[in-house]
């Protein structure tokens, strides 16, 4: 399967998906993302100020369960706390985005957010054995994401 036709997957995965299972993948999805704790490490070096440490902490252990209110108010505290300008760790990148697309699905329901999050989880997977385009799912680790995703999507 080509990376196209993967996003185009993914679309009408979550397009045609109940409320019930986007809940569910994207709870699943993001506290998958989010569980790393090498990405602390990382933002502990030199990325993020100590406020940022702490309310990225607070959020990986309350992610699946906190409302949108509190995620928020997390996110902003990470946001304020981002030490560099430029060349984030792409973990800690793909972190904070995978938080930001939960956050505002929770906050306005947009089908959208949870494209954008099953695209972080596959690229986050793609970081790790760098898949062919042409042929993107002949990767294992890449297929098994992408099956992962269909899973719950159509559960």
């Amino acid at each position: 399967m080509r990376y196209d036709e993967l996003e185009a997957a993914i679309v009408q995965l979550v397009r045609n998906a109940g409320d019930d299972n986007l809940r569910v993948f994207g709870a699943e999805t993001v506290a998958r993302l989010v569980r790393d704790e090498s990405v602390l490490d990382a933002a502990a070096e030199e990325e993020l100020d100590g406020d940022a440490i702490a309310a990225l902490r607070i959020v990986r252990e309350n992610v699946r369960t906190a409302g949108p209110a509190e995620l928020r108010t997390q996110l902003t505290r990470i946001d304020e706390g981002i030490l560099v300008e430029s060349d984030m760790d792409p973990e800690l990148l793909t972190v904070i985005s995978a938080l930001e697309h939960w956050t505002t699905y929770l906050e306005t329901g947009q089908r959208g957010e949870l494209y954008e999050l099953a695209i972080r989880s596959v690229e986050q997977v793609d970081f790790q054995v760098s898949a062919d385009l042409g042929d993107f799912l002949a990767a294992p680790e890449l297929a098994a994401e992408f099956e992962r995703i269909e899973r719950l999507l159509t559960a």
